[in-house]
């Protein structure tokens, strides 16, 4: 079966952050709509002055923006470029495929974002040094990383003595 979503006919839900600057208007969960099982997407409006999501990367996504209205400029790790009307980028995972989107214009931005469906992803901020495990939403400053064996040291304590230690 075919899905057709026409930006101008579908009823965008605002998603202001805390901080004023990361505001959007995103579809209803289009995916989720169609059932899809390899694919997230959600079309987007980026209103004048507005970042989208802070700079970040995906461990375990790859993501499509398709710009289908308007303009915004793009931060990676290579620079900064101003998107327009039919650009596609692509982002690959791992830091190399960082990126933001800011509306650099007086006209809102509107564009498609398809990313790979992962039952586990890992989200960085190279800005702020955190981790986010998607989709729990569980944020972690990544300084606080330990080594592997942290506190590991006492393993036979945890087992009962009859069985710890013995060939």
């Amino acid at each position: 079966m075919a899905y057709i979503f026409n930006p101008e006919k579908i009823s965008y839900d605002l998603r202001q952050s805390p901080i004023p600057e990361f505001s959007w208007h995103t579809s209803p969960r289009l995916a989720g709509i169609v059932k899809s099982k390899k694919l997230n997407f959600d079309i987007r409006l980026l209103d004048p002055g507005k970042y989208s999501y802070p700079y970040h990367f995906h461990r375990n996504a790859e993501e499509i923006f398709v710009i289908l209205s308007g303009k915004a400029t793009l931060r990676t790790p290579e620079g900064f470029f101003e998107l327009s009307e039919g650009d596609v980028v692509f982002f690959e995972m791992g830091p190399s495929g960082a990126h933001q989107l800011y509306n650099h214009t007086g006209h809102p931005c509107c564009y498609l974002d398809i990313r790979t469906a992962a039952d586990i992803d890992v989200c960085e901020y190279p800005d702020s040094g955190k981790i986010n495990i998607l989709p729990y939403q569980e944020v972690f400053c990544a300084e606080d990383k330990v080594d592997y064996y942290k506190d590991e040291d006492k393993v036979s304590e945890k087992w009962p003595k009859e069985i710890a230690g013995k060939p």
